[in-house]
């Protein structure tokens, strides 16, 4: 017989008790299921000489998960200031600014940091702007009045190395391609020679430029000078792109 003057032995907890480990309460348990570390935000630098633009824009653009504005600039001298200032993945610039225009803006901006991708964003849909855009080293063409429904999409494009332009514009750039086609001007896979092209393939291949003047009976110098004269013809800047390059112009297999 239990002891009057003892209490009663309590019923057993039959809940489980929150999972432990070294260090204390796990997070699973504490928090429910552990989260998988969000992925890295896409940061931008936007430059428009409008104030309203850009809240309107910006608006569009940290809305997104995955996109976070992280400089403005009201022109485009102001776009190369911030772009030192602040770390940033992707530039979406207006082309009509003040002081620099967003295409001056651009090519210092690719020669400043040339791992920034750059998207146009613009009112005008000109033949003339999109071909010095991309010229000026633009990934993007994007109307401002259709921001709201193509900017997200191609800010995230020119994340994955694939050029956005809207439909007026592959029009424009198809139409141009013929024109050129008939009036009989050397197009890009024309202006290499036959050893360049050489060259390029086993350069896409993956080959030393030693395996390469083993394979073709040069100097290694040579060789470098044929992958220098590519470089420039071609208007690329590394390997990687004459590997891209290679690709498209059949010279080897994806």
């Amino acid at each position: 017989m239990s002891d009057p003057s003892l209490p009663e032995p309590s019923a057993p907890d039959r809940t489980a008790a929150p999972a432990t480990s070294a260090d204390g309460p796990s997070r699973a348990s504490a928090y429910g299921p552990s989260q998988a570390s969000a992925p890295a935000k896409i940061r931008i630098l936007l430059a428009d000489d409008h104030a309203l633009v850009r809240r309107g824009v910006r608006l569009i653009l940290d809305r997104e998960p995955d996109l976070e504005v992280v400089a403005e600039a009201g022109d485009g001298a102001e776009a190369i200031d911030m772009a030192r200032a602040h770390e940033a993945d992707l530039a979406v610039l207006d082309i009509a600014m003040p002081r620099l225009t967003g295409l001056q803006a651009a090519r210092e901006l690719a020669a400043l940091k040339p791992g920034l991708r750059i998207l146009m964003l613009t009112m005008h849909d000109n033949e003339q702007y999109l071909f010095q855009a991309l010229k000026s080293g633009a990934c993007g063409y994007v109307l401002k009045s259709v921001a709201d429904r193509d900017l997200v999409a191609a800010c995230r494009a020119a994340m994955r190395d694939e050029p956005f332009l809207y439909p007026g514009a592959v029009t424009a750039l198809i139409r141009n391609y013929l024109d050129r086609v008939r009036h009989g001007e050397e197009t890009s896979d024309h202006i290499l020679t036959p050893r360049e092209e050489e060259v390029l393939k086993l350069v896409a291949e993956g080959h030393s430029s030693k395996e390469i003047a083993e394979m073709l009976f040069i100097s290694i110098k040579t060789v470098q000078r044929h992958r220098a004269n590519l470089l420039q013809k071609l208007g690329l800047r590394d390997r990687l792109e004459l590997t891209r390059y290679a690709i498209r112009a059949g010279l080897i297999e994806p």
